[in-house]
């Protein structure tokens, strides 16, 4: 072939293959701007779909198979029992934001004054009454001097309780989209089983799936599930106990629950004021639901260990650290591919320290000395 005729079938292919890899670059882009405004809702109800995935499979076994109506019937089930609380706990943080907003709007926001018993407290008793006295008399010109700030900041909060209750209808949607998951999930399991082949093997691709599905329901049982009930058991205990603030300081525990730090920061300010309010509450009730706070406060102990790792071929620490590093940097769709993420890492990098372990113990017998 003539020098001229090899550069110009050189400069034909370079023009059809940039064509063609800008035409997938573009497909690629415009894919992923159709698909991101629901990302975040498919990603969720996936993640749902492997969590009731199990559950879903005993509700069919009741139904005879039918897998529509085991999913109508599991989708309101999971309405009712998780999202009716959810809606709720989200109401009631909304509606005290908003009391709080338009209290500091009409200069009505006050702190209430310490009760004297607040003295009788060991070692720090004095010094807590003297705060609290000072705060709650001088709230008002504080409020006053600030007035501005406190207004953006009233504000800032309210929008985030706004934003709240967008997450909590995103939830409950994505309740829904995972009941229609599960109805296919077999033909999901096989496209998922064939694209994670495609990408490594046909040997550690199937392992690779199982344990990224064991490490989603662990998180999903052992972190999250746990920090729900905790949340919700503190929440219906506060109600009942006429705790001020009640579904603010049940979101604050999932929160810390979800972090992993204990939920008796919540619960025993809790207990404190259950003791010093002058409500007219008998003593026995006000044992029995200082006893209900601990016992939720202290309900992660037991659950966590029942629940977080099982069936994981991955140790709890690891999963751990994943589920709370994806939170900081992704929320809560990072809690669960965080988790995902540093256990499937973990395991391909312990099988490559095995394998060159494998291979250093047989190079000895490949050289006729003895292993």
């Amino acid at each position: 072939m003539q020098p001229k005729a090899l550069r110009q079938r050189l400069t034909t292919d370079l023009a059809e293959t940039l064509i063609r890899v800008a035409l997938i670059v573009l497909l690629v882009i415009v894919c992923v701007r159709v698909f991101t405004p629901f990302s975040h809702l498919l990603v969720i109800a996936m993640i749902l779909a492997v969590a009731l995935y199990p559950l879903y499979l005993v509700v069919l076994r009741w139904f005879g198979g039918r897998r529509r109506l085991t999913a109508t019937v599991l989708v309101l089930l999971a309405l009712t029992l998780i999202g009716a609380p959810i809606v709720v706990l989200g109401i009631g943080v909304t509606n005290q934001l908003s009391e709080v907003y338009h209290r500091a709007e009409d200069d009505t926001l006050a702190l209430p004054a310490p009760d004297p018993r607040v003295r009788e407290w060991p070692i720090v008793g004095e010094r807590v009454h003297a705060a609290w006295s000072g705060a709650s008399s001088n709230l008002p010109t504080f409020l006053q001097q600030n007035r501005e700030v406190i207004r953006g900041f009233a504000k800032k909060t309210l929008s985030m309780a706004g934003n709240g209750m967008k997450g909590v209808a995103v939830f409950l949607l994505a309740i829904i989209v995972a009941g229609v998951l599960m109805v296919h999930a077999k033909a999901e399991e096989r496209i998922a089983r064939r694209i994670v082949v495609r990408l490594t093997d046909a040997e550690q691709g199937p392992k690779l799936l199982t344990l990224s599905i064991a490490t989603m329901r662990s998180v999903a049982t052992g972190v999250v599930g746990v920090a729900f009930i905790q949340a919700v058991m503190l929440g219906i205990g506060f109600l009942l106990a006429g705790v001020p603030g009640a579904g603010v300081l049940a979101l604050i525990a999932l929160f810390v629950g979800i972090l992993q730090l204990p939920a008796l920061l919540v619960s025993l300010p809790a207990v404190a004021w259950l003791w010093m309010s002058e409500d007219g509450g008998s003593t026995l009730a006000k044992v029995l639901f200082t006893a209900w706070f601990v016992i939720a406060g202290l309900a992660d102990n037991v659950l966590k260990p029942l629940l977080l790792g099982r069936g994981v071929d991955a140790p709890m620490l690891v999963i751990l650290i994943g589920a709370i590093g994806g939170m900081v940097t992704g929320g809560m769709t990072g809690l669960f591919l965080g988790a995902v993420l540093l256990a499937v890492g973990y395991r391909i990098f312990m099988q490559w320290v095995d394998r060159g372990a494998a291979e250093t113990a047989v190079a000895p017998v490949e050289a006729g000395e003895k292993p």
